[in-house]
């Protein structure tokens, strides 16, 4: 099954129905929040509008290329290239949506083995074609032009079969192209599951999880990627890399995004298929209290699936926007009415938990959390059976947006119990800085939103996200603002050692000698 974005200018499918799209009483809700007298509809420029580049694909390369992978897996339609002319990131999309082409690549290639990748890298360095890899697309994508005779964009959806399966030792050997829902349903076939799903899982691929810029970050820990990867395949234009000539190879790819090489397969651990699943919501007074059980429940090693804690304004967020049809300003009275009865504030915060296993074992141990959630403060909202969706949905949300002149935006980072609140602190006010100083108006503001989790015994993860009105004639400048502030809060804990990036780029330059592998991407 062919695994690309069908929107060229948005997230996943076609056709997809936010219900936000139409609650006006939302918009002029968040309108309010912004300190904006309104939110006008900004539709995306469609493709027909747009000029999209010649082609630099000389006749030559491209026979060569047919030659290799044959016709239909060369292609250069305007469709095709457009659609993996950028990633998904807020200035990626905010780029195609006024109608920028100019990164489109001059060719798409799908190979359809690890042969076929290590045969068509051999063959760009020969005629000095850049490669930028593309799993599910779902990460930002930089492609420079002017350096090299062409760029070519690899998609590697072909590469999406479970290659073998040990349940004894608990190890699947898997093609990286692979998307989170096709991977989930072939091991559930053999009855086992990887149990990792970033809020991309619909469309993200295996490689992509791996050479994801938050899975370098050490800092970062992108779901905790090292705790169920055991290894990985890599082809370079100077042949496969290997464990045995780079022990660290699979620590060494992590957040690579291609600059090192195009990741074919890996290794996973894998577990046995729950025989049963349970998400169920809580209530705190506040973001402190959530991040106490975040911590007891790792301390004392308390059985879950994961843990998601909301804070304040995600919280509030959730109720005033995603009770479509209904007025967000009741919703938000009868809101404040609950938790003015439960002794609660506007500081209230969300957690969502999960249970998984065997009938008694999911019922042991949420009745075990419900009982340091209760020592807690904290307040059960029962089952939320409808997290997964919401969850996966808040990409299509980002298109609601920007629909109607709001940008969105997140960044992870990690960070240990120590240290959380006070990156917490500091992030939210850094972003709220950024966002007063990049505003469409005075006055103007955004709103910053933060969830914590998955979370390991020594710190979690945290995922900052960011809205924000658009200044309408200037929005990439000011997505591009706003991000570099973010990252310049986050620069002490993210920042490598310059012996690292010396030996990051000693690398690149042994596997890589004519630069062709994503050369847009720096190495940090």
């Amino acid at each position: 099954m062919e695994n690309v974005q069908s929107r060229w200018n948005g997230w996943g499918l076609p056709g997809h129905n936010d219900p936000l799209a139409t609650n006006e009483p939302a918009w002029r809700w968040l309108a309010q929040a912004f300190a904006m007298p309104a939110l006008l509809a900004t539709p995306a420029r469609e493709l027909p509008d747009n000029a999209l580049p010649p082609s630099q694909l000389g006749l030559a390369n491209r026979e060569r290329l047919i030659a290799l992978l044959g016709t239909a897996s060369v292609r250069q339609g305007d469709l095709e290239r457009v659609r993996h002319a950028a990633g998904r990131g807020l200035v990626d999309l905010l780029r195609l949506r006024a109608g920028d082409l100019s990164t489109a690549p001059d060719a798409v290639l799908y190979p359809r083995t690890e042969t076929e990748v290590a045969a068509l890298l051999k063959l760009s360095a020969d005629a000095d074609i850049a490669v930028i890899p593309f799993g599910g697309g779902t990460a930002d994508i930089v492609v420079l032009r002017g350096s090299h005779s062409a760029v070519v964009a690899v998609n590697l959806s072909a590469l999406n079969r479970i290659k073998s399966v040990d349940t004894i030792s608990g190890l699947a050997e898997v093609e990286a192209g692979i998307t989170g829902p096709e991977l989930e349903r072939q091991l559930r076939t053999h009855g086992m599951m990887l149990g990792h799903r970033p809020d991309d899982f619909e469309f993200s691929t295996l490689g992509g999880w791996i050479a994801h810029p938050s899975a370098g970050q050490e800092a970062a820990r992108y779901g905790a990627v090292t705790e169920w990867l055991a290894g990985v395949r890599v082809s370079t234009p100077q042949g496969a890399l290997t464990p045995t000539g780079l022990p660290d190879l699979s620590r060494l790819m992590l957040g690579s995004r291609g600059a090192l090489g195009v990741i074919t397969a890996a290794t996973i651990r894998i577990r046995a298929h729950p025989e049963k699943e349970e998400h169920r919501a809580y209530l705190f007074p506040d973001f402190a209290s959530g991040l106490a059980l975040l911590r007891e429940a790792q301390r004392i090693g308390l059985p879950h699936a994961f843990l998601r804690l909301s804070d304040d304004g995600q919280t509030r967020l959730f109720h005033a926007l995603n009770q479509a049809g209904d007025d967000p300003t009741f919703i938000r009275r009868l809101f404040d009415i609950y938790l003015r009865i439960r002794r609660f504030d506007g500081a209230a915060a969300r957690l969502v938990a999960g249970f998984s296993g065997s009938e008694s074992e999911v019922t042991l141990s949420r009745k075990r959390f419900d009982r340091l959630a209760k020592r807690l403060g904290t307040v059960s909202l029962g089952p939320d059976e409808q997290w997964g969706g919401r969850r996966y949905a808040s990409f299509y949300r980002r298109d609601t947006l920007l629909d109607r002149g709001v940008g969105m935006d997140r960044l992870e980072l990690w960070a240990n119990w120590s240290r959380l609140p006070s990156v917490y602190v500091g992030m939210r006010a850094a972003l709220k800085q950024a966002m007063r100083s990049h505003a469409p108006r005075p006055g103007a503001h955004g709103l910053v939103l933060c969830d914590v989790g998955p979370s390991q015994t020594d710190g979690a993860t945290l995922t900052f996200t960011w809205l924000f009105p658009r200044i309408l004639d200037d929005s990439v400048k000011q997505a591009e603002n706003i991000r570099h502030m973010a990252l310049a809060a986050t620069q002490s804990a993210t920042v490598t050692s310059s012996l690292a990036r010396e030996a990051l780029i000693g690398v690149k330059c042994a596997v890589d000698p004519r630069g062709i592998l994503n050369p847009g991407i720096a190495l940090h």
